[in-house]
């Protein structure tokens, strides 16, 4: 349903879906319980400091466009913050709002050179800016992170960081190192954050996670030894639970999600 794209192939019609950003809060109706991006047409004058093609939602070209930050927002609208939405608007519209942030983010922050401090323009036939004095090219960057649900029987190796929602528990994550595989990454981010060893990882899936410009990486792995003993400042509390006696967990939007019901589906039907 979602085609990508870096140059806009038709003229701006009303019709088409704008991310209209304001440092990290994106404009959207969110009256009546239902929230929506709005149209072109609706934006009634609100003018953008930048402007940027993203590609096609079915039938609708969509825009990523950035505002001063204090910009109102038109009457009938709000400004939110793009995590308040997750679960709130259709999986595939937030996976465009999610690629449209990361690119105006990507934009305002690659203005100059990192290189030599020069001016950097856009580039005409991709999505990358250039710098004309030492001719560096800079791409919208990723920080890959893999996330690990550990396996004991019938049991699963939950944790919770200090920022999660009151009682809540998902997998482990972390970001991948320079020089890492992900298997080598989840093996230390799993000794680091609880003490525990790992053996017989399998991919499970990823997920675009635009917190600011992450791709989490999803994996499930076999308990190998080791106690629990939680990182300082990074991990509150951690346990094992049984697939009966669950804790509150992530939303079902979030690949976290997706593996832990997997992996509990799995355990339930006695698959290894």
């Amino acid at each position: 349903m979602f085609t990508p794209g870096y140059r806009s192939p038709a003229p701006p019609a009303a019709a088409d879906l704008c991310f209209v950003f304001r440092s990290n809060s994106v404009l959207v109706f969110a009256t009546g319980g239902d929230t929506r991006v709005p149209a072109r047409n609706e934006l009634r004058g609100l003018e953008a400091a930048g402007t940027h093609y993203v590609g096609l939602l079915a039938d609708r070209h969509c825009y990523a466009m950035t505002v001063g930050t204090e910009a109102p927002a038109p009457d009938g609208m709000e400004w939110r913050d793009l995590r308040s939405l997750f679960g709130r608007i259709d999986e595939m519209l937030f996976g465009v709002a999610g690629r449209a942030i990361q690119i105006v983010q990507w934009d305002l922050t690659h203005r100059y050179c990192g290189r030599c401090g020069t001016a950097t323009a856009p580039h005409a036939n991709e999505r990358s800016r250039v710098c004309p004095g030492c001719g560096m090219v800079h791409y919208p960057r990723l920080a890959p992170a893999v996330m690990a649900l550990v396996r004991r029987g019938d049991e699963l190796l939950l944790a919770r960081s200090p920022h999660f929602p009151e009682g809540m528990f998902s997998a482990l994550a972390g970001f991948v190192e320079p020089g890492e595989s992900l298997e080598q990454t989840l093996a230390r981010e799993v000794r680091e954050e609880v003490g525990v060893e790992v053996a017989n990882v399998r991919y499970f899936g990823s997920q675009s996670w635009p917190f600011p410009h992450s791709l989490m990486i999803a994996f499930v792995a076999d308990y190998a030894g080791g106690a629990i003993v939680c990182q300082p400042d990074e991990i509150e509390a951690a346990a094992w639970f049984t697939i009966d006696r669950l804790p509150r967990l992530p939303h079902r939007f979030s690949i976290a999600r997706r593996l832990i019901d997997a992996t509990v589906d799995a355990i339930a039907a006695g698959a290894e």
